[in-house]
């Protein structure tokens, strides 16, 4: 691979290998149909659009690596590609490029994060709740240490799962401290680990491990209600007392706040009024570090969607 995405600039010519993604296709208003995807390698992304498009890749693409023959163009005053021609890798591309120059992987040492983990479910006190997390835990370990934490937003790339969960046990192990008077920390930090654990069977995986849509009971159900239908099962098969059962499935449902944003019932206790608040925590701040990454100190961002607003990145005091 010669063309890094970070390098590109507008007005370059370039044909390579990316991963692509958010993939559509739509009609304009004379009805010709056009592509809008992403297109992102290891140091970043740009939006694409291919016009008068007749195929062959669709949505069942999202996530495969395609050679792309392109130009990059300005757009609302953002760079964005223009494909004049697009396939799908296949044998007669390899050795052209190498997965890891392609592949975004979370910023952590992934070693020391699974550590962190660990440690801080081994330090839950209470052994009824320990025993569900750390069952969880090991059940889950092969995708929990590899997958994203979603397929767009945040945390979109490998590893990020683990990331988002030890930043976010990390945060609640602290708060719980601050907030000892009204806050169990031992089921704060269960429900913690346990609120994304489904996630791996909420999404379907293209063959490079990134997002690339949704199982069936993934988009009928959602990873909130797999999770506490399955800590529902494990604290059964533990003979966990029901209430603390309830109360992690609880934390589970109502770990997006609202049910405008996704929650199955709203917070009704002051450990899952908290976890929401560090989960909304965590996944902005990572919003808001890729939308600064490419913003020169002093300028704002282009419109961020999941923020409804563009950001400034302001000049950093030592």
């Amino acid at each position: 691979m010669s063309t890094r995405m970070a390098d590109l600039q507008i007005g370059d010519s370039f044909t390579d290998y990316y991963v692509i993604s958010d993939i559509h296709v739509r009609s304009d208003r004379n009805g010709r149909p056009f592509l809008t995807a992403s297109l992102s390698d290891a140091s970043g992304s740009l939006p694409a659009k291919m016009w008068d498009y007749s195929g062959p890749l669709s949505e069942e693409d999202n996530a495969r690596v395609v050679k792309v023959q392109g130009t990059v163009t300005e757009f609302n005053a953002q760079p964005q590609v223009t494909i004049r021609q697009l396939r799908a890798a296949d044998e007669r591309d390899a050795g052209r490029y190498r997965t890891e120059d392609l592949l975004p992987c979370a910023p952590i040492d992934t070693e020391r994060a699974l550590a962190d983990v660990r440690e801080l479910t081994g330090s839950i006190s209470d052994p009824d709740y320990r025993r569900a997390a750390q069952t969880m835990l090991e059940r889950h370990m092969e995708t929990f240490r590899t997958i994203p934490a979603a397929k767009s937003v945040h945390h979109e790339y490998l590893h990020g799962l683990l990331m988002h969960t030890a930043y976010m046990m990390r945060t609640a192990d602290y708060l719980a401290d601050l907030y000892s008077h009204i806050i169990d920390r031992n089921l704060l930090l269960a429900g913690t680990l346990l609120h994304d654990l489904a996630k791996d069977k909420e999404f379907s995986f293209s063959p490079l491990g990134l997002v690339s849509g949704y199982t069936v009971s993934g988009d009928l159900l959602g990873h909130l209600y797999l999770g506490a239908q399955e800590t529902a099962d494990v604290c059964h098969e533990l003979e966990i007392p029901e209430e603390k059962s309830v109360l992690l499935q609880h934390m589970i449902l109502s770990h997006h706040g609202d049910p405008e944003f996704g929650a199955c019932v709203p917070p009704r206790c002051a450990e899952s009024e908290l976890l929401s608040m560090i989960d909304r925590i965590d996944s902005r701040m990572e919003i808001y570090t890729k939308a600064c990454e490419s913003v020169p100190e002093g300028n704002f961002s282009a419109p961020v969607f999941s923020l409804g607003k563009s950001v400034y990145r302001h000049f950093l005091t030592d």
